[in-house]
């Protein structure tokens, strides 16, 4: 497989992307947070597309795999914003877009701002407005320091501990899913597993809950983890590209 491409946004950001051409609706994968595009969702999707003559886009948000920044300066308006550069500049047409956990949050912004350009939805295990999510869950010593230092380090499961800097919870807040009506006026479908610590199965069913549209599913996923990347929850995500427009 060839190396990266890059794309330069108006932002003055170098994007990392991995592209192929085929036949539309193509289909976007956008990845999670602190995640790159060198994933295994992204990857087996992208496989998958190709051995079906499919149009598939997969990249890195700025500060992200090969991509230009530096992790610790983005936020969820950074990434929706090299999400929307990739759309406009490699895309023709209607796309499925495909949101895992950030990813969820950022192709629902993407739904919101230009519907036009949306042909189908599938998110895995989103997590929109999760900056609040991480707020929430810090003591009064990682507020303070966030406050005095202008960010923290939190634990994480897949790794070194991650930066999450004072901007990007502010930043976040003015980009919140549910402050405002969200309409989907095209097939959706959330797909959630029960075992995943990250993102809860009430948040999949408030987000359910809270959209509009005509044609959405919301499947839950028995033990099935935040990954969400075994090969029974990897078929599953095919099977809800196909029903949106695969």
């Amino acid at each position: 497989m060839r190396g990266p491409e890059f794309l330069d946004t108006p932002e003055g950001r170098r994007i990392g992307y991995g592209r192929v051409a085929g036949d539309g609706p193509g289909v976007v994968f956008l990845g999670g947070f602190a995640s790159d595009m060198s994933g295994t969702k992204a990857t087996h999707l992208e496989a998958w597309a190709r051995a079906r003559g499919r149009a598939f886009l997969r990249f890195d948000y700025s500060g992200h795999g090969v991509s230009s920044g530096a992790f610790a300066d983005g936020c969820i308006g950074d990434w929706a914003a090299d999400a929307r550069a990739v759309l406009d500049a490699l895309t023709a047409g209607p796309q499925i877009l495909v949101g895992s956990s950030m990813g969820g949050w950022i192709a629902l912004l993407l739904a919101r701002a230009v519907p036009d350009r949306v042909a189908g939805l599938v998110t895995i295990a989103a997590a929109p407005d999760f900056t609040d999510d991480l707020w929430d869950g810090m003591d009064g010593a990682a507020r303070a320091r966030l406050d005095a230092e202008g960010s923290v380090a939190l634990p994480s499961d897949y790794g070194a501990p991650l930066p999450v800097t004072a901007r990007m919870i502010a930043e976040g807040r003015a980009r919140r899913i549910f402050d405002a009506p969200l309409a989907l006026p095209f097939p959706a479908r959330f797909l959630q597993g029960t075992a995943d610590v990250e993102v809860s199965v009430a948040k999949a069913v408030r987000l359910l809950d809270h959209a509009e549209g005509d044609d959405m599913r919301l499947v839950l996923v028995k033990d099935a983890d935040h990954r969400f990347s075994s090969p029974a929850c990897l078929s599953l995500i095919e099977a809800a590209i196909t029903e949106v427009g695969g």
